[in-house]
């Protein structure tokens, strides 16, 4: 047996003025993303923003359905659409904010497992890391790819991308 360790870096910041403009448009637009967000249950509001290589930012919100679990998390409703629209355009940062009945949430919120793998999914399609910001009142977390929060990706079929 063999006692191993895993250790992950990422940046921490207390607002969002501490971060480059580019970072600071998609978190605002993360946190604009929350006005779509259907959640007549859990009244936790979930908004993302993703940056694709070209500029353009898709935004997405989470949807909550009465059949459970019919609904979607913000994050895969950016990714799939972004997915659908911009086919062949690799997704760059991910910034993704909650807010629990209508107020950001002081610790950021993280994302589900399912929402990890998607991301995982399309990183390893494009290539290259896909970053993600998560957004809190009181932190705000940057994390430079998708390991970092899913350190043991499922990727063990072989898949003719």
């Amino acid at each position: 047996m063999a006692q191993v360790q895993f250790t992950i870096n990422y940046e921490e910041f207390s607002s969002p003025e501490e971060m480059d403009p580019v970072d600071q448009k998609l978190i605002a637009e993360a946190l604009d993303a929350q006005k779509g967000s259907y959640s007549p249950f859990s009244h936790f509001q979930v908004g993302a923003a993703l940056l694709l290589a070209d500029g353009t930012i898709v935004k997405g919100a989470n949807q909550e359905n009465l059949a459970y679990p019919s609904g979607l998390c913000a994050e895969r409703t950016a990714m799939f659409a972004a997915g659908a629209n911009y086919p062949d355009t690799p997704m760059v940062t991910l910034a993704i904010a909650g807010s629990d009945h209508g107020v950001l949430c002081e610790s950021p919120a993280s994302p589900c497992g399912a929402c990890r793998q998607v991301m995982a999914q399309y990183q390893r399609k494009f290539g290259r890391p896909i970053q993600i910001i998560l957004v809190g009142s009181k932190r705000i977390r940057k994390f430079q790819k998708v390991d970092d929060i899913l350190p043991f990706i499922f990727d063990s079929l072989t898949m003719d991308e």
